[in-house]
């Protein structure tokens, strides 16, 4: 048996923490007792209660010599989740650059210098598509991303695949659906009222929807994203093939339908407090998304979407609801 060291690179941000919470659930990873598990954010995430030791540290991914003094040789598996998100990286392309591609790339540097092919598990985006190809989109389709966000998370995936060609990582990357319903507060993603008006109303507060409701968008729940990361994880190298990186499986699904499946779980009232205010601007941004996905790699893998929308409500329910 071998020691079973994780590093989990944005482990005080939302997905990271809840696969930090999964992992100590389940103490194990790739057929192996986890021995060891590192959080690591810019700033140093909080504690957590596991069977195993758990160290949490304050590491910029920017800054090379502070990525070299975190991840070492004894560390057998990066989730590497460090980011800023799409609206964010639009407005300030020198910290999207800095943070998305260039902190991407110290990390995998770091790997190939240490010469002990860890496993990279790498959270790339839907918005690597984009532009005139057509839909459905496939596992074939090409990459044309419309936002240096996408452009980022895009060069992260041929990072990664040429990486794990040469053998210096075993690298997965997993483009998200948009996460929904997501616990807290929003974020500067364009798509953050997509959790919004189901968090807020469950929440007993008003929500503001953006677009029609006749808009459609491609969701996953955070609770099935948390276990297809996992799943990812536990992937052997050979089943991956030539290209590392695929769309993670999720529900085509409109505004409206979204809405029914809050009424569905919540009853009637909590839709109540959406109010329906056209904003232009975000408007614009969405209706630019593409939602026509197809993920028959990720489903012949052993990964899975959400069974309806209404799971998604009913696990925020469970798992994320504030408590009174």
């Amino acid at each position: 048996m071998t020691d079973m060291t994780i590093l989990i690179l944005g482990g005080g941000g939302f997905i990271g923490r809840k696969v930090a919470q999964s992992l100590a659930a389940r103490a194990t990873l790739r057929g192996q007792p986890i021995t060891r598990l590192v959080l690591a954010d810019l700033a140093e995430p909080a504690p957590l209660d596991a069977p195993f030791a758990v160290e949490t540290r304050a590491c910029d991914i920017t800054d090379r010599a502070a990525v070299d003094a975190l991840i070492g040789p004894e560390v057998t598996v990066i989730f590497h989740f460090a980011a800023i998100v799409s609206s964010h990286a639009e407005a300030e392309f020198e910290t999207g650059m800095a943070v998305n591609l260039h902190g991407t790339l110290n990390v995998l540097e770091r790997a190939r210098l240490l010469g002990t092919c860890p496993v990279v598990v790498f959270t790339s985006s839907l918005a690597v598509f984009g532009g005139e190809v057509p839909d459905p989109i496939t596992d074939h389709t090409i990459p044309n991303p419309q936002t240096s966000y996408g452009m980022q998370k895009a060069v992260g995936e041929l990072l990664l695949n040429d990486y794990s060609r040469k053998g210096y990582v075993d690298g997965r990357g997993f483009r998200l659906p948009t996460i929904s319903v997501r616990p807290g507060k929003p974020n500067r993603a364009a798509s953050s009222f997509m959790s919004s008006i189901i968090r807020e109303p469950l929440n007993g507060q008003e929500a503001v929807c953006p677009v029609d409701e006749t808009q459609e968008h491609f969701y996953l729940s955070p609770r099935k994203c948390v276990e297809n990361l996992i799943k990812g994880a536990e992937l052997e190298a050979a089943a991956l093939g030539m290209q590392r990186c695929m769309t993670m499986p999720g529900q085509r699904l409109s505004i409206r339908q979204m809405i029914d499946a809050l009424t569905a779980v919540a009853g009637p009232e909590p839709a109540r407090l959406i109010r329906w205010e056209d904003q232009p601007d975000v408007a614009a941004i969405v209706r630019g998304w593409r939602y026509d996905y197809r993920f028959d790699k990720a489903l012949a893998l052993g990964l899975d979407a959400d069974a309806s929308f209404e799971e998604n409500v009913r696990a925020y329910l469970e798992d994320d609801l504030p408590k009174a």
